[in-house]
């Protein structure tokens, strides 16, 4: 039986070298961007929700202990946005409404936070939550007044915001799920409605 010629071998190896890189890159062929890398990671994780203070539509103020014992499902936004963060929030609404009344509130709260805390004060955030029927209660918008507890929430979340120097962002955008111990649970698919909703209901039986 005649060896393999070595520019087989040479092959073959790079071939199977390829292959375990790309099984490291991918999170073990789970992950093939990296931004679903980033997803799994946190997800793996499962972070806290940092001891910020929110400051809602309403002007309250309070931490995540507000929702004790509640799921909370979250986006991250800012009103001025006029390209993700309107069909971002109008996705929520979709959401919403799939799920049953009698959980609203009682086993899981909405919450919108704004990355913008310089310009969506109160009444700003108050305004816009009626564009999207947010009752303020069960589904709430709110910002993080304090730039370095903004900052600190964004990055154990992984939310990338990126200032264009304009007034605008760019950034990512999701569906982020907290369970009843603050921790963070889920990252789903925004644009994926029916999905997140039929996730939730799963949740909350």
């Amino acid at each position: 039986m005649k060896k393999p010629a070595p520019t087989v071998l040479a092959c073959l190896f790079v071939f199977l070298f390829g292959i375990g890189i790309f099984y490291i890159g991918t999170d073990g062929f789970k992950a093939y961007t990296a931004e679903t890398a980033r997803v799994n990671r946190l997800v793996d994780h499962q972070p806290a929700f940092p001891a910020v203070l929110l400051e809602d539509s309403s002007g309250r103020k309070y931490s995540i202990d507000e929702f004790k014992d509640k799921y909370v499902f979250i986006t991250f936004f800012y009103t001025a946005c006029t390209t993700v963060c309107p069909q971002l929030e109008y996705n929520m609404s979709q959401v919403y409404e799939r799920l049953p009344a009698k959980d609203l509130g009682e086993e899981i709260v909405f919450l919108s936070i704004s990355f913008d805390s310089e310009r969506d004060h109160p009444d700003t955030l108050d305004r816009y939550k009626d564009y999207f029927y947010s009752d303020g209660e069960t589904w709430r918008m709110a910002r993080v007044p304090d730039q370095k507890e903004l900052t600190w929430l964004l990055e154990y979340f992984g939310v990338i915001v990126i200032p264009d120097g304009d007034g605008n962002f760019a950034h990512n955008s999701a569906f982020y799920l907290v369970d009843k111990k603050g921790k963070l649970i889920n990252i789903m698919d925004y644009t994926k409605v029916e999905e997140a909703a039929t996730e939730l209901k799963a949740v909350l039986k």
